[in-house]
């Protein structure tokens, strides 16, 4: 099987780049598997103090998980492989967030979904001016994961909200706003940053301080411009605190009544996203800001993402419709919010899933 990362250490840096460049950097069950490998292993290697973290190409550090992969496993009628897949990735998400070696993730260009599983748990997570970083899971019928709603949960405000039901992409300013990146450093200085970090762990000092890690990346670093989420954060926690989505999509009705437009986009965008994957990311967000740790919010994801792979259509619909055939026509079920039952959210956040996440 060909590599579909590179992975080298040097001067006391451990360079991993996920290196699909054509696919985006879209993560495999085997890529995930080579990613995991090298992780451990850097792990208690006394050469390796800095881990930088990076993609290959100019388009985009990881589009996410590779759905179409996915697809090909429910349809088939292999579940459990798809299960498989979110318990190596969950994995190697908890590996990053948790490594004693300083991890550095620089997500320029496209992070989505996967991508920002990898990259947001890093300790120094850096964005550029090219940055695109989004979940947009409810786009293909399924529910922020990855960690994803554990970090959503912690934006300011409602934001959380907002940027899980409608898959809101951001630029680097709101990613660092709503708390997916630490730092935005210009795509002309990443040589320089990567340079600084290689002094750094090439000083010898054992370990390295993590702060001091930071404060490389500090170095580079730029004051983002205002996020534009905050443009709309009153309207947006006064919309998104109603206790249901068609609530939400009630009150943001009001607002374009009211003379504000872009009210009435997302209005419209949640009313054609899947109504049961817009009510359980609803369920998942408000969940997770009760959960005491990264864990606890993965172990809710597994349940999640297992019972849509388990017993809903929605997400191979969805992946179909935006990936395979791409015709943008899926046909949810149900097919309206109105339709949804009342107890959808809590249900799916109670099941379990035939294997646990961690084992």
């Amino acid at each position: 099987m060909t590599s579909q990362i590179i992975a080298r250490s040097d001067d006391a840096v451990g360079h991993l780049t996920l290196d699909r460049p054509g696919a985006l950097n879209a993560l495999g069950y085997d890529m995930l598997g080579e990613i995991a490998g090298v992780l451990d292993a850097w792990r208690d290697d006394p050469t390796v103090r800095v881990v930088l973290l990076d993609g290959a190409g100019d388009r985009g550090f990881c589009a996410g998980g590779d759905v179409r992969e996915l697809h090909a496993s429910i349809v088939a009628g292999r579940q459990a492989d798809a299960r498989r897949y979110f318990r190596r990735e969950y994995a190697v998400d908890a590996a990053i967030a948790e490594s004693p070696v300083p991890v550095v993730s620089i997500m320029d260009g496209i992070t989505m979904g996967g991508g920002v599983g990898l990259g947001a748990h890093a300790a120094v997570r850096v964005v550029t001016e090219r940055s695109r970083v989004a979940m947009p899971e409810t786009r293909i019928g399924f529910t922020p994961d990855v960690g994803g709603s554990w970090l959503l949960s912690r934006a300011p405000g409602r934001l959380g909200e907002h940027l899980a039901l409608g898959a809101v992409t951001m630029d680097g300013a709101d990613a660092v706003h709503a708390g997916l990146a630490d730092h935005l450093v210009p795509t002309e200085r990443l040589p320089l940053l990567r340079q600084d970090l290689v002094d750094l762990a090439a000083a010898g000092v054992d370990p390295v301080d993590p702060e001091s890690v930071r404060e490389v990346a500090r170095r580079h670093a730029v004051e983002p411009p205002t996020s534009a989420l905050l443009a709309r954060q009153a309207r947006v926690d006064r919309c998104y605190a109603a206790a249901t989505v068609p609530e939400i999509v009630a009150r943001l009705r009001e607002a374009a009544r009211a003379g504000d437009a872009a009210a009435g986009a997302e209005a419209d965008e949640l009313e054609a996203l899947s109504p049961t994957a817009v009510t359980v990311a609803l369920a998942a967000i408000r969940s997770a800001r009760t959960l005491p740790d990264l864990r606890a919010g993965l172990e809710q994801e597994y349940r999640l993402v297992s019972w849509f792979v388990d017993t809903q259509p929605d997400l191979v619909e969805g992946i179909r419709a935006q990936v395979v055939d791409k015709d943008r026509e899926p046909a949810w079920h149900p097919a309206s919010l109105a339709d949804v039952a009342p107890d959808l959210g809590a249900r799916a956040l109670a099941y379990v899933p035939t294997e646990p996440l961690w084992g």
